[in-house]
């Protein structure tokens, strides 16, 4: 698979188009993110002030390592065996088991990634996303280590009296207001049609 054609025609615009919308920005927070967490670099020798870029980013998180460590330190025990083989099956399973394991810890599928986005190096961005998506709700459950990202909102349900929404059915709003007599007559749109006798 290391000599996979990147597409032709659609298949490739689409691919450019996805890796266009990749921000490095994004990356180098979720990078100090897992570092700060794990306490070590994500890539040895690199200079932590600078982003890892598309390829390199992925290619540290590709065998699902440092994913499911990162896990266990945010929710302890929430993925039991960490395979650290090299064989690809294996290092996907990796990959898998922390999708669950964000999934079960409240990430939405929404803003989560599949497996092949990291592993093949598909969809990077959304792999940022979803980094980011697991530090919000790390702060939304209370994690107290270091933070990714802003807070999820909180949930504010409004709850009306029978006698307020009674209320609101006397009102009408502008949108199906008034005119302030204006009609549509004299109205027309490009060159009226004229009919002679």
């Amino acid at each position: 698979m290391a000599n996979r054609p990147k597409g032709y025609g659609l298949t490739h615009e689409i691919n450019r188009k996805i890796a266009g919308k990749y921000d490095t920005e994004l990356e180098q927070e979720a990078r100090i993110w897992i570092e700060a967490i794990l306490g070590r670099e994500l890539k040895p020798g690199s200079d932590s002030s600078q982003p890892l870029g598309m390829h390199d980013f992925g290619s540290a998180l590709k065998d699902g390592t440092v994913l499911c460590e990162l896990m266990n330190q945010i929710q302890p025990g929430s993925i039991k065996r960490v395979n650290t083989t090299t064989m690809a099956f294996k290092q996907m399973e990796n990959i898998s088991n922390f999708l669950q394991a964000i999934e079960k810890y409240g990430v939405s599928k929404v803003d989560s990634f599949q497996t092949v986005d990291l592993y093949e190096g598909q969809n990077m961005t959304q792999v940022v996303n979803g980094l980011h998506a697991l530090g919000r709700k790390a702060q939304k459950n209370g994690y107290s280590g270091p933070r990714l990202g802003l807070k999820e909102a909180e949930a504010n349900p409004r709850n009306f009296t029978e006698e307020q929404l009674k209320a609101g059915e006397g009102v009408i709003g502008l949108q199906m207001g008034s005119n302030a007599g204006a009609s549509q007559a004299g109205m027309n749109f490009g060159k009226s049609r004229h009919i002679l006798d």
